[in-house]
């Protein structure tokens, strides 16, 4: 939910309950002191007609004494619109007055609860609203005590009444008018409300709109433009622009530096290559021509020649290392300078049975799988060949560098517009948490660490011509057991019909994209 509608909801609702209690109050105000008057003065007119009132005793048969009421003086109120009724609770008569009669109306009696007999005898009044023929009545209930054998009783009631459909008529059209002026008042706060958030946000929109252009572009060099007061969005468009150049200020030294180190490395690689190689020419000649002067040398000069043998190999082959090393540091140094390999579609199945060929001369001590390369007859990608060529030489070099026994097995499998090199070996495995660090840079599982040779910068290599040729590379391994990698390639081209084969399962794998 936006901000701006957050504030419109709330101030919408604050305006609501403010004009809701307001209009209630104002409502109950007005019928509390309305009503308030009309019952105080039909009280009093009613007070006055009932003090004519008289009771006529008449002894009754059984030896008692019934009470009749009647009216002395004029047979009405005293103002139009006011009625008055008297009703006898023993013989049940009741005595209109003469405008209630002429209109054909009684007065309802009120029901005599225990409750309500005790107000009347207590209080000696109860007001009720009614409604008698669907004309609604304010009615004054007085009560009519006697004195029998010594005891007060209720022995009737007097009503006095005033028409009120007029006023409740009144009160419910005031009801309606204040419900539908509430309802437009909020209406239009909530419209307006919204119209000046949105027009007091649009600078945090433009802002917005600055910042993810400048996030989205390579070029720090922009900023919020704001012309507005230095209100709290205008602090804040300020804040924004001196982090961005404080930012565009650190990005350019750490790009400087990065551009630094990646020539050093570069420049440092290439030179280094030149020297590395030449020792390793002069290594062979040395070893050649010691090796002719040792046939016809004394046994001593033989023994000397030998361990001279043994140093030049040393030196040859920590020449051989440097080199690999130097050539594996060219190759990241070119990735790091975002080096954009030539690419074509390449036809793979030829491509990995040259491998598949060259890999019977590794250096090795397992056996040598050749498995079913059916999948990728016909199959293209689009790629650069040498540098999938060394893809797999890199996972081949390590299966067989980190397999003492068992076998190691290359074939490939074909899954949807996917294909799948498949190298898998018998070998030490790993822990499934080690499978993302495998290619960083220099990283190397300590379960190996100073048994078998190498610069761990090969995967990482590795990993950065996978993203070369925007593919992935699935992982199944097992401590102690052996692991399983599935170099995926996006397929470009099908010559043939190939249905694809079914994706095997593993119970501990991962899939490094």
């Amino acid at each position: 939910m936006s901000i701006r509608l957050r504030l419109t909801l709330w101030y919408t609702a604050i305006l609501s309950v403010t004009l809701m209690l307001f209009g209630i109050g104002l409502y109950w105000l007005l019928h509390y002191n309305y009503y308030s008057f009309i019952e105080d003065e039909l009280q009093q007119q009613g007070e006055n007609v009932y003090s004519r009132i008289q009771p006529r005793m008449t002894p009754t048969l059984g030896g008692g004494i019934s009470f009749d009421f009647a009216l002395q003086g004029r047979d009405n109120i005293g103002s139009a619109g006011k009625f008055y009724q008297i009703t006898n609770f023993e013989n049940g008569i009741i005595r209109p007055s003469t405008n209630l009669s002429e209109a054909n109306l009684t007065l309802p009696v009120p029901e005599l609860t225990d409750a309500k007999r005790q107000k009347l005898v207590n209080d000696k009044y109860l007001f009720e609203k009614t409604r008698v023929e669907n004309l609604a009545f304010l009615i004054y209930n007085k009560p009519i005590i006697v004195v029998k054998n010594g005891q007060q009783e209720l022995a009737g009631v007097f009503q006095a009444a005033v028409l009120i459909d007029t006023s409740e008529n009144l009160f419910s059209l005031v009801q309606r008018i204040l419900a539908f002026t509430a309802l437009v008042a909020v209406l239009l706060a909530a419209s307006f409300g919204w119209f000046l958030a949105r027009k007091a946000l649009k600078p945090i929109e433009q802002v917005i709109v600055a910042a993810n252009s400048i996030s989205k572009g390579s070029d720090l060099e922009n900023r919020i433009n704001y012309n507005g007061p230095n209100d709290e969005i205008g602090r804040l468009t300020n804040t924004i622009n001196d982090m961005l150049e404080r930012l565009q200020k650190v990005y350019f030294d750490l790009e400087e530096s990065y551009r630094r180190q990646r020539r050093f490395v570069s420049d440092a690689s290439h030179e280094l290559r030149t020297p590395l190689t030449t020792i390793r020419g002069n290594v062979d000649l040395l070893e050649k021509m010691w090796r002719k002067t040792a046939s016809i040398g004394t046994e001593q000069d033989r023994q000397q020649l030998e361990l001279s043998l043994e140093a030049m190999q040393d030196i040859a082959g920590e020449a051989e290392r440097m080199t690999r090393l130097v050539n594996d540091l060219l190759s990241l140094a070119r990735a790091d300078a975002g080096f954009q390999m030539s690419k074509t579609n390449i036809e793979l199945l030829p491509l990995v049975e040259e491998v598949n060929r060259r890999a019977y001369l590794f250096p090795r001590e397992v056996e040598w799988r050749q498995g079913d390369l059916s999948a990728l007859q016909g199959v293209y990608v689009y790629g650069n060949r040498d540098y999938i060529q060394q893809l797999i030489y890199i996972f081949l070099e390590n299966a067989f560098k980190y397999t003492e026994q068992g076998f190691v097995k290359l074939d490939a499998i074909l899954m949807e517009k996917q294909i799948g090199i498949r190298i898998e070996d018998t070998g030490i495995g790993m822990d499934i948490e080690e499978v993302p660090l495998i290619f960083e840079r220099f990283y190397r599982a300590d379960v190996s660490r100073g048994k078998t040779s190498g610069t761990g910068l090969g995967l990482s290599i590795a990993k950065w011509i996978i993203d070369e040729h925007q593919g992935s590379i699935e992982v199944t391994t097992c401590e102690g057991e052996g692991s399983t990698f599935i170099i995926w390639l996006p397929v470009s081209e099908v010559s043939d019909n190939v249905l694809p084969a079914a994706f095997p399962t593993s119970l501990e794998s991962s899939i490094i994209e």
